[in-house]
């Protein structure tokens, strides 16, 4: 199968391309590059050609005879699309809906798309799943939603879409992401000493490995057609559903002799459980591998290895608000997060 995954270069991405591969499928990855800088170790794979280019820029012409799309590029996690609501939804809401219509209009047989948990919102205990009421609390969330809804009116006996609810993630990458909250806690635990929770620790989320989510896409792109057309599954296992104490004290048994430290009741409200009963019965070769404790043991054996410090922890480019907010301050990117040309930002040259 000849698969086209955006943000190639993302902290998902960036483990899926190699899995693609080693899966046997055709893959090219196209990224604009937003979070190049931010490479944290090597880990020897090998990856496929990957294009430099916007997705709102691409073309039907630049999707013929690819057989299946996973979307992962997006502005990424609920902080960053609160700071500009109205470029999340530019991007995140309309610049989706406008790319599955390319890839249908290509001739793209399934679409795979990175949707969120984050979309079950303030639901306290109750056990959510795909079937139940959501509770979008940021344009993040709110655009995820919206994306499922326009893009899942588009299946027909040509194109199937499919909506993959990702927990939060965990675990090593090499474009790595420490605005995460196991990745959070785990650098900070190494570098500071301090497990530092910003919260109480109540809120309530369910986590999932990087490497799970790419097998789950995996899973997608194979599955038969009837099992995953136009369906929205959550994406990790029940025995992961944590309160952000539990995981703290996850990290703090890993990083033995660190101090626990928790701040007050937060002004996010978010807190959620959720059911993984579907994706196991529609996906039976799905199975989590990973949870919290082998995700921090992870981080650690990577932090040791390259003797993490403080300085590149707090590095912006691993932090996605940081980094985008790094690139305009700088004028490397305009008002929309379209890359400015370098001819604009070099002095002229009087001739000679």
């Amino acid at each position: 199968m000849r698969v086209l995954y955006t943000g190639a270069d993302g902290y998902i991405g960036a483990v899926l391309g190699p899995k693609l591969l080693s899966s046997g499928h055709d893959a090219v990855g196209i990224d604009t590059g937003l979070y190049r800088r931010g490479w944290l170790f090597d880990d020897g794979c090998t990856r496929p050609m990957v294009i430099s280019k916007d997705t709102r820029q691409l073309t039907t012409t630049d999707l013929t005879g690819i057989d299946a799309v996973v979307h992962l590029a997006e502005l990424s996690n609920d902080p960053l699309g609160e700071n500009d609501p109205g470029m999340t939804m530019e991007i995140n809401h309309e610049g989706s809906v406008a790319f599955a219509k390319k890839c249908k209009d290509a001739g793209v047989q399934r679409f795979v798309y990175a949707s969120s948990c984050s979309i079950y919102g303030a639901s306290g205990d109750e056990l959510k799943t795909e079937t139940s009421s959501v509770d979008p609390r940021t344009a993040y969330a709110k655009c995820k939603v919206l994306v499922e809804r326009d893009v899942r009116a588009m299946a027909d006996s040509r194109f199937t879409p499919v909506f993959l609810r990702n927990a939060t993630a965990f675990g090593a990458s090499p474009r790595q992401r420490f605005d995460l909250v196991l990745n959070n806690l785990s650098g900070f635990a190494y570098t500071s000493g301090t497990v530092r929770v910003m919260s109480d620790g109540s809120p309530l989320r369910p986590l999932v490995h990087i490497d799970d989510i790419c097998q789950a896409i995996v899973c997608a792109l194979e599955a038969p057609r009837e099992a995953v057309w136009g369906e929205a599954f959550n994406v990790g296992d029940e025995t992961q559903n944590y309160a952000v104490r539990d995981i703290a004290n996850i990290v703090n048994e890993t990083f033995a002799g660190s101090v626990l430290t928790f701040g007050p009741a937060g002004a996010d409200d978010r807190s959620y459980r959720v059911s993984f009963a579907k994706i196991k019965e529609h996906l039976p070769s799905f199975c989590c591998k990973w949870d919290a404790r082998l995700g921090a043991l992870q981080l650690k054996s990577v932090f040791e290895r390259i003797q993490l410090d403080e300085k590149v922890f707090n590095a912006a480019p691993f932090t996605r608000l940081a980094e985008l907010r790094h690139l305009r301050d700088t004028e490397q990117l305009d008002p929309r997060l379209r890359w400015t040309p370098m001819k604009d930002m070099f002095p002229a040259v009087a001739a000679e």
